[in-house]
């Protein structure tokens, strides 16, 4: 057997491009992942109210009431139906309003006489999108249109203390910031591990890995073709999404070095695109490897950090996380983008990725070479 030699790495690299490419499953799935599905992802969040239905009964018909009808506006709500009362649970059982908000008779004669006065809000509860952060938000605009009806009746002064906020590095508070880019993050993770593996599961559908078999090539040589080869388009389309997608469509504020986020990438691809490698040594075909996937995509993702913070995660789960390689790439990928961090922050994040690929590298390549003896 002939020596390793990186030019054959090179033209096996570029065979599995060619057959990525006579692939226009696999393509599709590129080209939405890194464009539609992130920019749905990011205008889409579930945590934030937009156009929320809001309907109110007013038995009370006073000013005040008025004042809290027309404190309902667009985009947090849509602009509030004035309903009877008979009518608030037929809306709410026919999902044609989330919120019913009921303001009873005789409401600002208590108000106005320092007596207790109070406001029903029913809430649909089934749309946990909206419920919860809707509640919230429908108690503080009443109850603060109530203290400035009341201040301008009684002629009262306006405190003296006031609560100044900043906002670091998403100072509009704009959610899609954070959901494009972590989007962009689960896309590669997802697309690396998928295109990784179909790479070998092609060889073994096709019956092309008898062909290797008899070629003067070594596992490490065919492994390393598929790495670097697969990591390539990834790394191509998510810096395409960063560029198009996220600052020029989205307009996120991309704070950090972008050559310093693919740097990471490249590592991250590295440990990753070995993972799915490994996980095709396992598989007998593409059905069976993308049970694999879907098993273990979900706590790579919900587990990293990339959707709840990570000190919100019990500890025995975040301590075992910091074996997958999405944790660390999270954590270099916010403090490059969002907050400008150079490697003198970000270097430990590099090194367990180098140290993660290289360990699921080496498990990969053997039971790759294990894989091909055995034909």
């Amino acid at each position: 057997m002939p020596g390793f030699s990186w030019r054959k790495v090179w033209y096996l690299g570029l065979k599995e491009l060619w057959s990525l490419l006579r692939d226009p499953v696999m393509l599709g799935l590129i080209v939405y992942s890194f464009s539609a599905g992130v920019y749905t992802a990011a205008t889409a969040q579930p945590d934030t109210l937009s156009r929320a239905a809001l309907a109110i009964v007013d038995e009370d018909q006073s000013p005040l009431s008025l004042r809290i009808r027309e404190a309902f506006s667009p985009p947090q709500f849509m602009p509030p139906e004035l309903i009877s009362l008979d009518e608030a649970d037929t809306r709410l059982d026919r999902g044609r309003a989330t919120f019913v908000l009921v303001i009873p008779a005789g409401f600002q004669r208590r108000v106005l006489a320092g007596r207790a006065a109070a406001l029903q809000l029913n809430v649909d509860a089934t749309r946990m999108s909206q419920a919860f952060t809707g509640s919230a938000y429908v108690r503080q605009i009443a109850l603060g249109e109530v203290a400035t009806f009341m201040q301008k009746i009684r002629s009262e002064p306006a405190p003296t203390v006031e609560l100044s906020l900043r906002a670091r590095f998403n100072p509009s508070l704009a959610p899609s910031w954070f959901g494009g880019l972590m989007e962009t993050v689960n896309s590669m993770t997802m697309l690396s591990i998928i295109l990784a593996g179909a790479a070998l599961i092609r060889e073994r559908e096709h019956g092309t890995i008898e062909h290797l078999l008899v070629m003067p090539v070594a596992p490490a040589e065919i492994m390393l073709a598929k790495l670097w080869s697969m990591s390539a388009v990834v790394l191509l389309a998510a810096l395409a999404a960063l560029l198009v997608v996220l600052r020029t469509l989205l307009h996120v504020g991309i704070e950090g070095s972008i050559p310093l986020f693919m740097g990471g990438a490249a590592l991250h691809m590295f440990a990753t695109a070995s993972l799915g490698i490994l996980m095709a040594t396992f598989a007998r075909s593409m059905p069976q490897f993308g049970l694999l996937v879907i098993l273990l995509l979900m706590p790579l993702e919900m587990l990293s950090g990339a959707n709840t913070p990570r000190e919100s995660i019990p500890v025995p789960l975040r301590e075992l996380m910091l074996l997958a390689p999405t944790t660390h790439f999270v954590e270099l990928s916010q403090a490059i983008l969002f907050r400008g961090a150079g490697i003198d922050i970000v270097w430990r994040p590099f090194l367990a990725l180098l140290a993660i690929g290289a360990a699921l590298f080496g498990v990969a390549l053997a039971r790759f070479g294990r894989t091909m003896r055995q034909g």
